[in-house]
């Protein structure tokens, strides 16, 4: 099982000032304790259930940038990018750029999206779910064009959306075969298929093994149907940790029923993450026992 970090709220000690330095800590903190990925949200403003919208929150490749250059081992990704931010061609771009810039070190994580308070908020277009997954589509298709040629340049595109004349990706990935792909969302309909379809990995809330284990089976059901290996795909799980409210065992016992129900990676905020100690606890003391079941 892998296990990544998902750092989810900025509000730390010290303000502004002090992002910078505790983002470094934190993530040096993680790689040393062993964590196989960190992401960031790709979100503008906090979102519900996390605090006001008014709380610090970066912006997510920018962010991915820094902690490339404070990190040494662990994979680096967003959890995940809302498709309509970015148009296609600057998406496969600039996590090109991250995954040069961080030895080969990036996750291409992409969904449809849903905030439309942060878009209207900042005047981002937003448009209907239905064209959301649309311009998805076209971004996934392009994905495996640009990072498909060893020389970075590849010919014309035609999506739904988007028309491109000369997909020229130049310096090319350092992953191989590609930046691994990985598509947020439960959703059975869409999401799960266009998970089958081009995408390395899917992402589900870990809500409970038994909705965990109903998605993936749902995910096995479209890779059947378009002859896709169902192990091609790795299963991740969105969930979080409170190291105040919950012991040692029984974190080790909820991922592990987690692991049972099909998940390949967990990945977790960590309430409080700007006390560094929390993640060598981790490290120290739940990532070994889950490693060795």
């Amino acid at each position: 099982m892998k296990f990544g970090l998902q750092i989810n709220q900025f509000t730390w000690p010290g303000g502004a000032a002090a992002i910078g330095p505790t983002l470094a800590r934190v993530g040096r903190a993680a790689d040393d304790a062993g964590f196989d990925s960190i992401w960031v949200m790709d979100h503008f403003f906090q979102i519900r259930g996390f605090g006001p919208p008014e709380a610090p929150m970066l912006e997510g490749q920018t962010a991915l940038g820094f902690l490339a250059a404070n990190t040494d081992k662990a994979r680096l990704g967003l959890m995940v990018g809302g498709v309509h931010y970015r148009g296609p061609g600057l998406w496969i771009k600039a996590t090109t750029t991250l995954d040069v810039l961080s030895g080969g070190r990036a996750w291409f994580g992409i969904g449809a999206a849903w905030n439309e308070h942060e878009s209207k908020g900042l005047g981002f277009a937003f448009p209907p779910l239905g064209e959301r997954f649309e311009w998805l589509e076209d971004t996934l298709r392009m994905a495996h064009e640009m990072w498909s040629g060893g020389s970075g340049t590849a010919g014309a595109f035609q999506g739904t959306h988007v028309t491109a004349t000369h997909l020229i990706n130049s310096p090319q990935s350092i992953s191989r075969p590609r930046v691994p792909i990985l598509v947020g969302g439960g959703g059975e309909r869409k999401t799960l298929r266009l998970v089958a379809r081009y995408a390395d990995a899917c992402n589900i809330f870990g809500r409970s093994p038994e909705f965990v284990r109903d998605k993936l089976a749902v995910l096995r059901e479209h890779c059947e149907r378009l002859g896709r290996p169902y192990d091609e795909i790795e299963r991740t799980i969105l969930t979080s940790i409170d190291l105040d409210a919950d012991s040692t065992d029984a974190t080790v016992e909820r991922f592990g029923k987690l692991g049972d129900a099909g998940a390949q990676h967990l990945i977790f905020s960590v309430r409080g993450v700007a006390d560094v100690s929390r993640l060598e606890r981790i490290g120290a003391d739940i990532l070994p026992q889950l490693r060795s079941t």
